[in-house]
C-alpha cells in the first residue's frame, strides 16, 4: 500500500528533460511574454464568448425542466468569485511550478508531493480539462464559425453543422427534430459538427510544427481576440439600459453560485501555462509571472465583457451558442456582430490551440515515468516536440467533437479542473509541513489561509454543478483508477527503481 503513495524526488522533474531514448529534451524557447499571451490564449476563449451566456440565463433541460438557474446581471459577482478563487490556486500552481519546472503540470506537482497514486489520479483528470474541454470549445467555435459564414450569406446543411448529441438533448424542438430529418445511412441519422472536426486537425496540423511556431500564431490570435472584445465593450456601452440591470440577481446567491459553475469554464486555461515548463526559459522566475499575470489580466477582461453584456439585452435573451453577437444583433449592430463573430472564431482557435498544446506534455510525462507506455514518451528528433501523442489527442477531440455536445462537456471538464486545482492547494501544505527547508523561487504569501481557501473554494464551486457531472465523474476517475492498477502500477519507474 505504500508503495502507492511513494513521491517523486523534485530534484528528479527538474533534471529529466529527456525523452526515452535518450536523445535530448525539450526546446526552451518560451519567454514570460509568450506565457503570459499563452495565458491570455487558454483563457479567453468559449467560456466569455459562449459559456457566458448560458451563466446569465440557465440552462433548461430537453423537456423545460431547469437544469440550473442563471445569475443574471449579477453575472459580474459569479467571475469576481471564480476570479477570487482561481487566484489563489494561480498562487499555489506558481509555487509548485517554480520548484518543479516540469511539463506534466498538476500531475507533477502531485507526483512530487502526494504520491504515485494521487499523480495518475491527476493525470486521468486532466484529460477532462484539456482533451474533453476542447471538444466543448470546438462546438463553440463552429457556431461562431457559422455565423460569421451568414454574413457572407452562406449557409451550411443543419445537419452537418449538429452533434447528434446536441440534437439529442437539446431543448430547441427545431434542434431535436433533426434527429428526424437529418439524411440516414443504415437508419443512423448524420448529425455532424464539420467545421469543429476541421478546426481541431487544423490545429493539430500547426503544433505539429513546433513550440516556437505555435507560440508566434498564439500571439497574433491573441491580439486579434483582444480587438475585438474591445469592439465589443466599446460599441456595447453605446447600448446599455438600465432596465436590462433589474432585476440585478433574479436568481439571489443561488444563481450567482451555479452561473459561477457555469462559466468557470472560462477562467480554465490558466494552468495549462505549467505544461510549458520545460520549453521555457529561466522557469523558476517566468512561470509565476505568466501564471499570475494571465490571470489578472483576464479577470479584468471577464467583469468588464459581463458589465456591458448584461446590459444591452435582457438576460434572458443570452442563452445561445454565440450570445456576443446575438446581443448585438438584437441591439441592432449586426456589421458588429459579425466582426466579433470574426474575433471570436480566432479567439477560440487560440483556446484549442494551447490546450491541445498542453495535453500531449502531460501524457509524455507520465509515460516518461512509466504510467503509460513508452512510445508517448518520444519526442520528434527535428521539432522536439512529442508529435505521436499530439497527433492521437487531435484526433480523438476531433471525433468527439464530430457527434458530441458543448453544454454536457461544460460540466465534466470544470468538475476536472476543480478537483485537479483543489489538490494542487493541497499538496502545497503537504510539501511546506514535508520538505519546509527546500527552496522556493517563489512562495504562496500567508500559505496555510491562502490554501485551505483555495481548497475550500474549488469544492464550493463543484457543489454548484449537476449530479450528473458528478456521477460521469466518478465513472471518469473510477475507469482511470482499473487502468492503473492494470498497466501504471506495474511498469511504474519509481517503483522499479526503489523510489
Amino acid at each position: 500500500m505504500s508503495q502507492l503513495f511513494r513521491r517523486k524526488p523534485i530534484a528528479a522533474p527538474v533534471d529529466d528533460i529527456q525523452d526515452v531514448d535518450g536523445a535530448g529534451g525539450l526546446r526552451r524557447t518560451l519567454g514570460a511574454g509568450d506565457l503570459i499571451m499563452l495565458a491570455i490564449g487558454a483563457v479567453i476563449g468559449a467560456g466569455i464568448f459562449g459559456a457566458i451566456g448560458t451563466a446569465a440565463a440557465g440552462q433548461v433541460g430537453p423537456n423545460g425542466e431547469v437544469i440550473r438557474m442563471g445569475a443574471g446581471p449579477a453575472l459580474i459577482f459569479s467571475f469576481i468569485l471564480l476570479g477570487a478563487a482561481c487566484a489563489l490556486a494561480a498562487l499555489c500552481y506558481a509555487e509548485l511550478a517554480a520548484m518543479i519546472p516540469q511539463a506534466g503540470s498538476a500531475y507533477a506537482y502531485s507526483y512530487a508531493t502526494l504520491g504515485e497514486l494521487v499523480a495518475w489520479i491527476i493525470g486521468w483528470d486532466l484529460i477532462l480539462e484539456y482533451a474533453v474541454g476542447n471538444v466543448a470549445v470546438a462546438i463553440s467555435w463552429g457556431d461562431y464559425f457559422n455565423t460569421l459564414l451568414r454574413g457572407f450569406g452562406t449557409r451550411l446543411p443543419a445537419w452537418l453543422t449538429t452533434g447528434y448529441r446536441t440534437a439529442l438533448l437539446s431543448a430547441d424542438p427545431q434542434i431535436r427534430g433533426l434527429i428526424d430529418t437529418a439524411p440516414r445511412i443504415a437508419g443512423i441519422p448524420i448529425l455532424v459538427h464539420v467545421p469543429a472536426f476541421s478546426i481541431v486537425m487544423l490545429i493539430t496540423w500547426l503544433l505539429l510544427r513546433g513550440a516556437r511556431e505555435t507560440a508566434r500564431v498564439n500571439n497574433v490570435m491573441v491580439a486579434i481576440k483582444l480587438v475585438a472584445l474591445t469592439l465589443f465593450v466599446g460599441v456595447g456601452a453605446t447600448h446599455l439600459s438600465a432596465a436590462n440591470y433589474t432585476p440585478f440577481a433574479p436568481n439571489g446567491f443561488t444563481g450567482i453560485h451555479q452561473g459561477a459553475a457555469i462559466v468557470f469554464f472560462a477562467y480554465i486555461g490558466f494552468d495549462a501555462i505549467s505544461t510549458a515548463a520545460e520549453e521555457t526559459k529561466n522557469p523558476q522566475r517566468n512561470l509565476p509571472i505568466g501564471i499570475l499575470g494571465g490571470l489578472a489580466i483576464c479577470t479584468v477582461i471577464y467583469v468588464i465583457v459581463g458589465i456591458v453584456l448584461t446590459g444591452m439585452v435582457p438576460y434572458q435573451e443570452l442563452a445561445v451558442a454565440d450570445p456576443l453577437a446575438r446581443a448585438l444583433e438584437l441591439a441592432g449592430f449586426r456589421t458588429v456582430g459579425w466582426l466579433v463573430a470574426l474575433g471570436a472564431v480566432v479567439s477560440m482557435s487560440a483556446v484549442l490551440l494551447v490546450f491541445q498544446y498542453g495535453q500531449p506534455r502531460i501524457f509524455f510525462a507520465m509515460a516518461r515515468d512509466g504510467l503509460l507506455p513508452q512510445w508517448a514518451a518520444r519526442i520528434h528528433p527535428r521539432t522536439r516536440i512529442p508529435s505521436t501523442t499530439t497527433l492521437l489527442t487531435g484526433v480523438f477531440v476531433a471525433a468527439w467533437a464530430l457527434v458530441g455536445d458543448a453544454a454536457e462537456t461544460y460540466d465534466l471538464t470544470n468538475i476536472g479542473t476543480l478537483f485537479a486545482f483543489m489538490l494542487v492547494s493541497i499538496g502545497v501544505l503537504v510539501l511546506r509541513v514535508k520538505e519546509p527547508e527546500r527552496p522556493r523561487p517563489f512562495k504562496v504569501p500567508f500559505v496555510w489561509p491562502v490554501c485551505v481557501l483555495s481548497a475550500a473554494g474549488c469544492l464550493f464551486i463543484m457543489q454548484g454543478l449537476p449530479r450528473t457531472a458528478w456521477e460521469r465523474f466518478g465513472i471518469w476517475l473510477l475507469l482511470g483508477l482499473v487502468l492503473y492498477l492494470a498497466y501504471g502500477y506495474r511498469h511504474s519507474r519509481l517503483r522499479h527503481q526503489g523510489g
